[in-house]
């Protein structure tokens, strides 16, 4: 079934660095992660480390910072797998914000370049590779804080009124009308929700993940082949990104375009081996459809290799024996 959930926690070398292992006695999809690297760009070669900062607002939850090390990790754990704001620090000042959407996966990586320019100069710390950076504005900051706050009250109508408020004052705020769709969208009030999102993409074309957001929207609706459409789009702009490929194969099972559903699927698992397991399964219900039970019985090895503790693991080892390669 389209849009069922997509990825569960998994034991990620970056996460287990903080002291975070989700998949050894934690359930599947319980604990989502916010996780990546920033990575500090010197032109000069200055070798003064500059103070990295990392804040994650989580609309579900209170607000996470962490302080990076030489590596540039971070991790977030966070207890729902709603949307929030990231926003990076350097030496105080902030080189990026950017949201995460309420509808991606539970787990999403999200990395970052930063060119920080030497002590002696004026400009201020630049965003080299942030593709959808925008600059903060003071009159709907502290809109933005309410808005999360509300969200982690769970109460999502007061949380949407003042998002509307943000695009009021700001209308220009691609990030802003994204985060309306998708507060209208887990409202249930998916006219709503078409309407903001398709007014970030006026504002942002390529802005992926209203891309993504309205994609989902009308796949719910089983409106897949306008879905399809979105989902390439988000690809084009940004082809890394694994749950793209993954949201796109799911929309071709839909539609019974299994050749190219295997493709994406494929290519979801090769940018994110972990994160996209089960996309495994999926290809292996294909072959199995098709017949190819062997070809079925390696993808379940394949994903079990991954996730080992599933709750399904019995099940899928019967099938396995019964179906050896």
């Amino acid at each position: 079934m389209i849009l069922a959930p997509c990825v569960h926690a998994q034991i990620d070398e970056i996460c287990s660095a903080f002291g975070h292992r989700p998949s050894s006695d934690e359930p599947r999809g319980k604990i989502p992660y916010l996780y990546g690297r920033v990575i500090i760009k010197n032109p000069d070669q200055i070798t003064k480390s500059p103070k990295v900062t990392v804040n994650f607002l989580d609309f579900q939850q209170s607000q996470g910072q962490l302080t990076i090390d030489r590596t540039g990790n971070y991790c977030f754990r966070r207890t729902a797998g709603g949307g929030g704001t990231l926003i990076i620090e350097v030496n105080g000042l902030e080189v990026v914000r950017k949201t995460v959407s309420s509808l991606g996966p539970p787990q999403q990586r999200e990395d970052f370049e930063v060119n920080v320019a030497s002590q002696d100069r004026t400009p201020p710390p630049g965003v080299v590779s942030v593709k959808y950076a925008r600059p903060p504005n003071d009159r709907t900051s502290d809109l933005y804080k309410q808005a999360a706050e509300a969200e982690a009250a769970k109460d999502l109508p007061h949380a949407a009124t003042l998002v509307a408020e943000i695009v009021q004052i700001d209308p220009g705020d691609f990030i802003a009308w994204a985060k309306l769709g998708s507060l209208h969208a887990a409202q249930n009030s998916l006219a709503k929700a078409d309407s903001a999102v398709r007014k970030s993409l006026e504002l942002r074309p390529d802005y992926t993940p209203a891309l993504l957001n309205l994609g989902m929207i009308l796949a719910v609706q089983k409106d897949f082949e306008p879905a399809i459409d979105l989902f390439k789009r988000a690809i084009a702009s940004d082809p890394n990104t694994a749950i793209a490929h993954r949201m796109l194969g799911e929309a071709y099972l839909q539609v019974r375009k299994g050749s190219l559903a295997l493709e994406a699927l494929n290519e979801a698992l090769r940018l994110d081996p972990v994160g996209m397991a089960e996309s495994h399964l999926l290809i292996a219900r294909l072959y199995d459809l098709a017949g190819a039970k062997s070809l079925a019985a390696r993808e379940y090895k394949l994903f079990l290799k991954k996730i080992p503790n599933d709750p399904d693991k019995k099940k899928f080892e019967k099938y396995i024996k019964e179906n050896p390669e």
